[in-house]
């Protein structure tokens, strides 16, 4: 992933926090440090990054005029669907769901850096099968 940000830019990076990588079953955390499941990992942590610097307000308007939903393409080739989520508190968050379903909803949004944007989520999105659930 190091190589893929370090290229031209920008990007937008919607990155796990800790809590995100703990939810994981430890199996799969395991397995994902081996060294024969380099690309594996590469591929999931690639799922996470967006060519483009797209902050809350430019998603926002995305879906706007996606109907309700916004289809990114990630670095890995594999979309990834971005929709506003209300607060039980007031405001709204993004909440994106992964090719195979599972979910994690923006924490932090808009933190702002050299190459583009990132947006901290509570979870670790998969773009296939049911590896990073």
């Amino acid at each position: 992933l190091a190589t893929t940000l370090a290229g031209p830019g920008p990007f937008t990076v919607f990155a796990p926090e800790n809590s995100g990588f703990a939810a994981l079953p430890p199996t799969t955390i395991t397995a994902l440090k081996l060294p024969e499941n380099k690309a594996v990992l590469a591929r999931i942590l690639s799922y996470h990054v967006i060519q483009g610097a797209l902050d809350f307000p430019t998603l926002k308007a995305q879906i706007a005029a996606g109907g309700g939903t916004a289809r990114l393409t990630t670095v890995a080739g594999v979309p990834l669907t971005v929709q506003v989520f209300p607060l039980q508190a007031g405001g709204e968050t993004l909440v994106l769901t992964g090719a195979n379903g599972n979910k994690a909803y923006v924490t932090a949004a808009d933190i702002k850096q050299s190459n583009g944007v990132f947006h901290v989520i509570n979870g670790v999105l998969s773009p296939d099968g049911p590896a990073a659930q």
